[in-house]
């Protein structure tokens, strides 16, 4: 059984991941076996898939900031559909990475019209349907929502398309995560130090606009204790030196981590990160946050000027409550003396670090139960044997 995956960015890696573990886990106990190719990254291919092209290292948000990377998406969509014709897929897999899914969803409906197509892990227009034309496209591709939120799951479903809510993927990675002790044992640290985790950049776009205001905001954060310590947390190994440079520039007490990232974030005593899917895996390990955004001012424009982008919240852990369990700082409000003053607040304050430690629990109880992944897999392949 051939099954095709496609999907993108660091997060999108990680989920598909996840996911193929389970697939060839769940073959193997039915009698089956599979193959497994399509787009993505270093972990996909750690968990068996063959990659064709590394998708994790062209993604962006942005019209502006999309620019450089459309004739690498293109490339590696061309490089698929080539390998596509030799080997035809059984299934169809797509992750998240909205834009360059909807092509290659669209070519193979067109191409390959009896071919079941899953869609795992949708674009969030649940929560902003300001392109509806994208939410469209997706119906009329997918044959089946396979949806991480209730809410997720409704909005397709009322629209027309088939939808099962499986629960967060998180869930899993999370049972794997070491205790705090543990963690700072492994990374060497000591009980006096009080450490402060960034995760600022998953993105080539993101250490321009992201990293200096987050190492400035760490700057003025040190000054309050000799016992703070940073730790940088690498999305990609070619970010390196951009991140030095930074703990440079502000003579920062920093630690770069390539990997270990579950055991930086269980030895935390804060966190400051940009938005996205580690919003979420901080909630779980009940480690506090501030939440930082950034884009160009001429997409940011654009947004809020031409398609009337209008978000409460950005980070899923806010967005599952629909209420800012932690802080969010976007754009002209993401200062680094407001990122200090929210960042000392979370670690001194005890009330305000036991309310987010509350609103975490909440969060904790919206996203279903541990084995998502399995889950995930047997849906896929009960959906596939019904129609085949």
């Amino acid at each position: 059984m051939k099954i095709l995956i496609s999907t993108g960015e660091v997060s999108g890696d990680l989920q598909g991941a996840m996911l193929i573990e389970s697939l060839y886990r769940q073959a193997e106990l039915a009698g089956e076996v599979l193959e497994i190719y399509g787009l993505g990254g270093e972990r996909m291919t750690q968990a068996g898939a063959k990659i064709l092209a590394d998708t994790t290292i062209i993604s962006s948000i942005g019209l502006i900031e999309s620019i450089p990377f459309i004739l690498p998406t293109y490339r590696s969509q061309k490089l698929l559909k080539e390998y596509i014709k030799e080997n035809p897929p059984d299934i169809v897999i797509l992750i998240d990475y909205i834009g360059p899914n909807l092509a290659i969803g669209g070519y193979l409906r067109q191409q390959y019209p009896t071919v079941p197509i899953f869609y795992y892990i949708a674009p969030q227009s649940w929560i902003w349907d300001g392109r509806p034309q994208q939410t469209r496209k997706l119906i009329s591709i997918a044959d089946h929502l396979l949806a991480i939120f209730q809410q997720e799951a409704h909005f397709f479903q009322e629209k027309g398309l088939e939808s099962t809510w499986v629960g967060h993927p998180l869930l899993d990675r999370m049972v794997k995560a070491p205790n705090r002790e543990q963690a700072r044992h492994n990374l060497g640290i000591s009980s006096e130090e009080i450490i402060v985790s960034l995760f600022p950049a998953s993105r080539k776009q993101e250490l321009k606009y992201i990293v200096p205001t987050i190492a400035q905001a760490c700057s003025l954060i040190q000054k309050e204790s000799k016992h703070i310590r940073f730790l940088f947390l690498l999305s990609q190994p070619s970010f390196r030196q951009a991140i030095e440079e930074q703990v440079e520039k502000y003579s920062l007490k920093a630690t770069l981590i390539d990997g270990e990232v579950l055991e930086a974030m269980a030895a935390s005593d804060l966190a400051i990160s940009k938005s996205g899917t580690v919003n979420l895996e901080l909630a779980l390990l009940n480690i506090p946050q501030v939440v930082v955004y950034r884009l160009s001012p001429i997409t940011m424009w654009i947004a809020r000027r031409i398609l009337k982008f209008s978000l409460l919240y950005l980070a899923p852990s806010n967005i599952v409550l629909n209420r800012a369990i932690s802080p969010e700082l976007v754009q002209e409000a993401a200062t680094p003396e407001a990122i200090s003053q929210e960042s000392l607040e979370l670690l001194f304050n005890s009330q305000r670090r036991q309310d987010t430690l509350n609103g975490y629990q909440e969060i904790r109880s919206q996203l279903g139960e541990v084995g998502v992944c399995d889950r995930t897999a047997k849906e896929i392949f009960t959906l596939f044997k019904k129609t085949h």
